[in-house]
């Protein structure tokens, strides 16, 4: 779409594919070209993409997920959220269209300082592990694609991304949590990745804003992910407290 040269590094993107080619967990690549990021990939018959309100499949999606983190793949680059953010935010060519915008991101910083202080343990990533790019194929066997964003991060920041584009309310999301960790996730992680959401929230508001500037409008969507981040750094900031006074 408008304006992806500036957003993706392709070069990026060739090493994430050449490092999961042999793990049959993405797209098969027939031809990629590192200068301008054509792919061309086998088509997939009679496939369907996740439905992020049909549990069943986000179940195995989720499955699916954890047993990727669960092979800790490596690649030499790094999805760093802030610095992503910032990028965005200096892509724009105008300020936020958001009045509280600066104090909405002092917050934000604040969540990041948060998730680092909790030293996650980083493995190659999805990022993008929105439910459109969960393919389901014909045999039930699931693929992920589109690794444009991939890098070295926290494996669960994808629980976080597939929450905040499926634009769950909380009590999806906390389903969407227990679904990953069995039922087990510990106060600490589940502020973690409530941390992860306001993030990704603001990440992915500034990227809209961007595409916006481009004559790209996202709607509801841009409104929902500047409102994640409002809304789960009130969230993250309650659980942080429980744990301090455990």
């Amino acid at each position: 779409g408008e304006g992806t040269d500036e957003l993706i590094n392709r070069e990026h993107e060739y090493e994430v594919y050449k490092t999961i080619k042999d793990y049959h967990v993405g797209e098969e690549i027939l031809y990629f070209n590192k200068e301008n990021g054509f792919k061309i990939t086998k088509f997939i018959d009679n496939a369907r993409n996740c439905n992020a309100q049909n549990w069943d499949e986000v179940k195995k999606c989720m499955q699916f997920l954890k047993k990727f983190h669960n092979l800790k793949l490596k690649v030499s680059h790094e999805f760093n959220l802030m610095e992503q953010v910032n990028f965005y935010e200096g892509l724009r060519k105008s300020n936020s269209m958001y009045n509280d915008y600066d104090s909405t991101k002092k917050n934000i910083l604040e969540l990041y300082r948060f998730v680092n202080e909790c030293k996650p343990e980083y493995c190659l990533t999805h990022i993008d592990a929105n439910p459109d790019n969960f393919i389901i194929k014909s045999d039930n066997k699931i693929l992920l694609i589109d690794w444009e964003y991939a890098g070295m991060q926290d494996p669960h920041l994808d629980i976080a991304m597939f929450g905040i584009y499926s634009l769950y309310n909380e009590d999806e999301m906390d389903k969407l949590i227990d679904i990953y960790f069995d039922g087990k996730c510990d106060l600490k992680d589940k502020a973690k990745i409530y941390s992860y959401i306001a993030i990704s929230g603001l990440l992915w508001s500034n990227w809209c804003e961007y595409k916006r500037e481009l004559g790209v409008d996202f709607g509801e969507y841009s409104l929902r992910q500047y409102r994640y981040a409002k809304d789960y750094y009130r969230k993250a900031k309650l659980l942080m407290g429980e744990i301090n006074n455990e």
